[in-house]
């Protein structure tokens, strides 16, 4: 259905000619769709909330006396269901107006033909050992080789770690553009990143051309050994560092966290001599490792991307800023036209501050053990949030407007006309732009300065992105949220268990910052956006606070179990009818949205799983660690997540098995919480085989256990059964037993 409305508008688009018929109202260049079933939701939510309600009722009226055994395990579970039903009200925001964009990009072509805009691609990687070279080529040269003009596009890689591998793999790329980019054109090649390419292709489709895919590949096997090569031996040779003058930046002088700014333009897309095999221009590239010392406070990511900012203003001072990661390759050749389409439209493309992509993956295992998907997040969720104008800025996959990124308020007047701003290239020469360009890395150019305020990314927070495009839309600009058919963008997800919970953790501890500091929705943004969009950033910001009520509800009806005090009405009372109907409407709804969103079933379920261990590990440390923060007795810190593990590892993780080889504390939480209610659920049926508890309430506690010994099944295997080196390791399951144990002989009052 979709496809012919979209063919509809293509034949109106060709009877109005070029300028797209009435030149006083062309057709948009893009549509907004309501999703359908919003009727159906609201009618859920409404009775869903009536069960909330009663289960509160119920929980005031029943309180047991002074006297009576349980009174403070059942107030600490009638917390727990007041913050989860408060939680639920507000994820209702992320689901009430759930919307879709649709651009289209011949429209654009026909309507400004080669009168686009110059855009800048930002490439961040910050440790050569956890982001490997070759990978951060391959995805600079995916977006090297977009369908879109040479000479308005401008690649700027960013190097936090200062490292000269990773500036010798970019000149090794900017040689190997020559012959990668024209093959991409001429065959239509997709994905264009080299590695992903040749991964998704071993042998060539198209018989008719062999030799030109065999002579590609090779070139591609040849740098990358290369580049292998230079970082076995530890360095590069004096021939290699003869190629070009930017290895004169590096001496023994130079580590990771101490090092003067370094500016190298390795190809000048002014240069007529900047050409491909095929003589059409190459883009500009550019490598960026800013001024890093050991006495100045580097910002992480948002600093680097200040830099850039700065930097690429200095060089080209493109209109349109793409950001992504290092291992976020472009899956898609035309995303840069797609998401020109809403910057660039007549009606409502001046007020348009970011246009921002789902992160999405291309080493999800089946099943998605882990959780990485996330297909409710980006294809219900944030377009949910679209729909209330509150679109968040994700940090990566991003498209932003240069003027509402450095500061500038949107005001009514502003018209933002891109079209006229095709090629800012300054006529200064190569040597010129590399020396001014240094100075705006320098540690010192931003003392006494507003970066990090009111311009570029905000510092000070480990979800720098988020607060940044909320800070954005309060100055006035409206954001999108658009997630395109083919994904146009694919990166690296997280294969093991610990990577997937520390990555949580440092997102939940961010986010939770803001929730705390000025930048709160609820009082930094009231009045600036909608309160959907205000709820629809607390539904993230909260999650670490979730932690505390979960953890309730795992440990209390467990220990509670074992000494027959039941917390829950009987399953003849009419009382049982709501608990039952919130827990069956909530979950027949989250599956249905799953289902819907193209998972299975069996990944729904691993998605509950890791929902519970995200929850009473990585967002309970990011509770404790920002309270404590805001307290004053630690500091915050920022991890990268490695993009690389064992051949081991990485086989378990494609035969869907998760990997729990290390003795972090997060894993000792884990093998507890699944412990204490495998013995709280292995107590109720004794008491049932012995006559005592099924008529005296605790069926519902029975039934609560069970479900979390299922979701464990995985961490049992992992504590008993498994004998490989993804198995829990020895002395966590001894201190996990103990930790167990002794928590069943907490008293209960």
């Amino acid at each position: 259905m979709r496809e012919r409305e979209r063919e509809r508008e293509r034949e109106r688009e060709g009877m109005g000619g070029h300028n797209g018929g009435d030149e006083e109202a062309p057709l948009p260049l893009f549509e907004t769709e309501v999703s359908k079933g919003k009727l159906a939701y609201r009618v859920y939510a409404v009775t869903v909330l009536i069960g909330i309600c009663s289960i509160w009722v119920y929980r005031s009226i029943n309180i047991p006396t002074a006297e009576e055994h349980g009174r403070w395990a059942w107030i600490g579970m009638f917390m727990a269901e007041l913050w989860f039903g408060f939680y639920w009200i507000i994820t209702l925001s992320v689901r009430w107006n759930v919307t879709h964009r649709y651009p289209f990009k011949d429209r654009l072509i026909n309507r400004y033909g080669d009168k686009l805009p110059a855009v800048d691609v930002f490439v961040c990687t910050a440790d050569p050992r956890i982001e490997p070279p070759t990978m951060v080529i391959s995805t600079v040269l995916s977006v090297m080789s977009y369908n879109y003009p040479p000479d308005r596009l401008n690649i700027y890689l960013s190097d936090d770690g200062g490292s000269e591998f990773t500036f010798y793999s970019l000149l090794e790329a900017s040689h190997f553009s020559k012959h990668w980019i024209p093959f991409c054109k001429k065959f239509s090649v997709e994905p264009r990143s080299p590695a992903a390419y040749f991964a998704q292709n071993s042998n060539p489709k198209d018989t008719t051309v062999p030799k030109e895919w065999l002579d590609i590949k090779k070139l591609y096997e040849d740098m990358k050994c290369r580049i292998e090569s230079v970082i076995k031996k530890g360095g590069t040779s004096k021939d290699t560092r003869d190629q070009h003058k930017g290895f004169l930046e590096w001496n023994s002088g130079v580590t990771k966290q101490d090092h003067q700014s370094i500016v190298q333009i390795l190809i000048d897309g002014r240069n007529p001599d900047a050409v491909d095999d095929d003589g059409h221009q190459l883009p500009t590239l550019v490598y960026l490792a800013r001024e890093k010392r050991p006495h100045c406070p580097h910002n992480f990511k948002a600093g680097s991307m200040n830099s850039l900012i700065r930097v690429s203003a200095e060089i080209s001072n493109a209109p349109i800023i793409l950001n992504v990661d290092c291992d976020m390759y472009s899956n898609n050749s035309d995303a840069i036209k797609e998401a020109l389409c809403f910057f660039m439209d007549k009606e409502r493309g001046h007020m348009i501050s970011y246009v921002q992509y789902p992160q999405s993956y291309d080493n999800i295992a089946n099943n998605d053990i882990y959780s990485n998907v996330r297909s409710a997040f980006n294809k219900i969720e944030l377009s949910g949030m679209d729909g209330c104008d509150g679109a968040p800025y994700c940090g990566t996959g991003c498209f932003h407007r240069r003027e509402s990124l450095c500061g500038v308020e949107f005001s009514r007047n502003y018209r933002g006309e891109l079209n006229s701003l095709c090629n800012t290239m300054k006529d200064s020469s190569v040597h010129e732009l590399e020396q001014g360009s240094k100075v705006l890395a320098n540690c010192s150019y931003e003392k006494g300065t507003q970066w990090g305020k009111e311009m570029g990314l905000v510092y000070g927070c480990l979800s720098e992105d988020l607060i940044t495009g909320l800070r954005i839309q309060c100055r006035g600009w409206k954001p999108v949220y658009y997630n395109p058919e083919r994904k146009a963008f694919l990166g690296v997800a997280s294969n093991t268990l610990d990577l997937a919970l520390v990555q949580h953790k440092r997102w939940g501890q961010g986010m939770f910052q803001i929730f705390l500091s000025k930048y709160c929705p609820f009082i930094y943004a009231r009045g600036k956006i909608k309160l959907g969009a205000q709820m629809g950033y607390c539904v993230y910001l909260l999650f670490a606070p979730n932690s505390v009520a979960l953890l309730n509800y795992l440990i209390i009806p467990s220990i509670c179990l074992l000494r027959s005090i039941p917390l829950f009405p009987e399953v003849s009372s009419l009382w049982f009818l709501p608990f039952a109907y919130v827990y069956a409407a909530r979950n027949a709804c989250s599956i249905a949205e799953a289902l819907t969103c193209g998972e299975t079933l069996k990944a729904w379920w691993n998605s509950q799983r890791m929902w519970l261990f995200h929850r009473t590990t990585s967002y309970l440390f990011a509770f404790i660690d920002t309270i404590t923060e805001q307290l004053g007795f630690s500091h915050t810190g920022f991890s990268i997540t490695a993009k690389v593990v064992g051949d081991d590892v990485l086989k378990r993780y494609e035969e869907g098995m998760m990997e729990f080889g290390t003795s972090s504390v997060m894993l000792t939480i884990i093998a507890t919480l699944a412990l204490l209610n495998l013995f709280g659920f292995a107590g109720g049926i004794l008491k049932v085989v012995w006559g005592y508890g099924i008529t005296e309430g605790l069926t519902v506690q029975i039934g609560l256990c069970l479900v979390v010994v299922v979701i464990n099944l995985p961490v049992y295997q992992a504590l008993f059964l498994r004998d490989d080196n993804g198995r829990i390791p020895s002395w966590v399951m001894f201190k996990s037993l103990v930790l167990a144990s002794l928590a069943c002989l907490i008293p209960v009052y």
